[in-house]
């Protein structure tokens, strides 16, 4: 080996040495890998522990439900008698399905809970036009819990025996009734009693509790009812669709929501008359009849929204006399569409889960819109006309009020030149001087400055009516026009590849249209009014129809195309009066006005002797002064 070599492999030792004593992890790196081990140790020794636990399970799972050997058998009964007491027997089964439908539903019960498994409207379609299903899965509690001989028993979990063999049930009468009774070791059983009629989305449901006075205590006063289910997304618009998702209950005389914008909201009740799981357009609703109850209820967003809007739970308390021999809880069931004329004809308030809004505003919706809505869909089948015609009914319907606004803007764009001599006249450091002499201008010819505020004022209610009627209104679902194919969702034209915040990830046309109306409405407005006294108000012209796109961007597309109408309809309005005033003689009329002698009101007469008296006792202040 030659001195080079040597040399060589000196220098390839030192240069690794090096390079490890510089890669060499810190005390710092080192606590990190340690505690990054110590977890991977915490996980691993709870994925074992969850691991023997299930094994635990399937071991006790294998005895219960093991073959019929004897050994096994005599364990399993012995497990079963421990568990579930005289309701042992109901803790095995065959779960079946059967089916019970009228002409509008199809109701899938469950012998296991002898629940409602799932609910089908035939009327109706999901956004992606596949069957409308309310709810649906084993993930749905329905049923009763309660200590029988101190153990606790969940109705849910046990299997009920149907009254009838079929598996579909069809209506052949007005009427049919499906009995599901969950039996005991004795005599005593608890039946649910199903009975749907024809053309009908509400079910009766009554609840027998036969020799139960056996088997609950007789100090028992309440028996607690669970309800979970989770609502499935039905529409396109998910963003609106939880919008108007929320849990519904009536409390004495008052309909309350729950968990309409919190993630997570719960709430105690008692006297309860209802309580639904709403949906935008559909509920399903249990109906209490005369007994007392009281409740718990919750509503929770799912971490994910694509399949289910809203988780809902109500833990209900209901009144019960365990010394009876024989009890019946009467009680209902809805499993149907919000559509207000069909939940107003039950008299229990459910209508008023229809967001038509408050006050002035739901009373214009109830009297008059859906009415005139009605009306007009009795005799024409296309919608977006229905709009069409409904909006030309309402806007000449406000037509004096809109000819009464044009024309307070045109008095005072002809009283303009008065207004600016006066504004030369009077220095700006005399405001009130100069206000009052616009204000004498305006009272001798006879102007009222609020007379173009006032009935736009007036037209608001409409407005907002509209803006809650719209989207809460189940006529327009899946009702096309031109190229909106949903007329209850937004109408997108074009599907973007990003996320605008607080615009969507798409364009909705009937939303541009409105925006461009509207600017060119305000436009016209503003060339008739003197709007050099508010410099913002050129820039708020813009600002506010760029708003209103950004917001209504996901809303219903019958909305947005009835406020573009509006707007187009308001602008030929004044386009028509513009041509029909002569401003001339309007301004003459004015000057004719103000020669006459002002007749003064109490209230002015009264305003002018105080301020003659602020001025005398201006004068007089000087005086001293001096």
């Amino acid at each position: 080996m030659d001195k080079n070599t040597i040399i060589g492999i000196v220098l390839i030792i030192g240069i690794l040495v090096g390079y490890s004593i510089w890669n060499r992890p810190s005390k710092e790196e080192l606590e990190r890998m340690q505690h990054r081990r110590d977890s991977i140790a915490v996980l691993n020794r709870a994925a074992q522990e969850r691991l023997a636990e299930e094994h635990r399970k399937a071991e006790q799972e294998s005895i219960l439900f093991a073959p019929d050997t004897t050994t096994a058998d005599t364990v399993r009964k012995q497990q079963m008698k421990e568990l579930f007491g005289a309701f042992a027997g109901a803790a095995q089964g065959e779960n079946r399905f059967i089916t019970m439908e009228n002409d509008l539903m199809k109701v899938t019960f469950s012998t296991k809970g002898g629940r409602p498994y799932s609910v089908e409207l035939k009327n109706y379609k999901r956004y992606d036009q596949t069957p409308l299903i309310l709810f649906n899965g084993d993930s749905t509690v329905f049923g009763f819990n309660f200590f029988s001989n101190n153990r606790s028993i969940s109705t849910h979990r046990l299997f009920f025996e149907p009254s009838d063999s079929r598996s579909e049930i069809r209506l052949s009468d007005d009427s049919v009734t499906l009995k599901m009774r969950l039996k005991s070791e004795n005599d005593a059983y608890i039946e649910y009693c199903y009975t749907m009629k024809a053309g009908e989305y509400m079910m009766k449901f009554d609840v027998n509790m036969v020799n139960m006075n056996k088997l609950i205590a007789s100090n028992q006063t309440m028996i607690d009812f669970q309800w979970q289910a989770y609502s499935p997304r039905q529409e396109k618009g998910a963003e609106n669709e939880n919008t108007y998702t929320a849990l519904f209950y009536k409390a004495g005389d008052n309909v309350k929501e729950l968990g309409a914008t919190k993630e997570m909201e719960t709430r105690k009740e008692s006297y309860l008359n209802w309580i639904s799981f709403k949906q935008q357009f559909f509920s399903w609703a249990l109906i209490f009849h005369g007994q007392s109850v009281a409740a718990e209820m919750k509503s929770q967003k799912p971490a994910s929204q694509h399949r289910y809007i809203k988780q809902y739970e109500a833990a209900v308390g209901i009144e019960l006399n365990s010394r009876q021999t024989t009890q019946t809880i009467p009680m209902s069931l809805y499993f149907g569409p919000n559509h207000y004329n069909t939940l107003k004809r039950y008299d229990l308030g459910l209508e008023q889960m229809v967001p038509l809004g408050k006050s002035i505003i739901r009373w214009i919706n109830r009297f008059i819109i859906i009415p005139l809505f009605d009306w007009l869909g009795s005799f024409i089948g296309n919608y977006g006309l229905i709009i069409l015609l409904m909006t030309i009914i309402i806007k000449a319907g406000l037509l004096p009020l809109t000819f009464k606004s044009f024309m307070s803007s045109a008095k005072m764009r002809v009283l303009k030149p008065q207004i600016d001599e006066i504004n030369h006249r009077i220095p700006k450091e005399k405001a009130m001087e100069r206000q009052q002499a616009v204000m004498a201008l305006y009272r001798k010819a006879g102007v009222s400055p609020m007379g173009g505020c006032l009935p736009m004022l007036l037209q608001m209610p409409i407005l907002l009516a509209m803006f809650r009627f719209f989207p809460s209104s189940i006529e327009l679902r899946q009702q096309s026009f031109l190229w909106a194919e949903d007329l209850s969702t937004y109408d997108s034209i074009l599907n973007l590849p990003f996320t605008i915040p607080f615009y969507g990830d798409h364009i909705s046309l009937f939303t541009i249209l409105m925006t461009v109306a509207t600017v060119f409405s305000m436009r016209m407005s503003s060339g008739q009014t003197d709007t050099s006294a508010m410099p913002g108000m050129k820039t708020m012209m813009y600002i506010m129809p760029v708003m209103f796109m950004f917001f209504l961007n996901n809303y219903s597309a019958g909305l947005t195309y009835y406020y573009f109408i509006a707007n187009v309809i308001t602008i030929t309005q004044n386009e028509i009066f513009k041509r029909g005033i002569d401003e001339k003689k309007l301004l003459q009329k004015l000057h004719a006005n103000s020669a006459k002698p002002v007749k003064k009101s109490r209230f002015q007469q009264r305003l002018d002797e105080l301020q003659k008296q602020q001025r005398a006792q201006a004068r007089a202040n000087a005086k001293k002064r001096k």
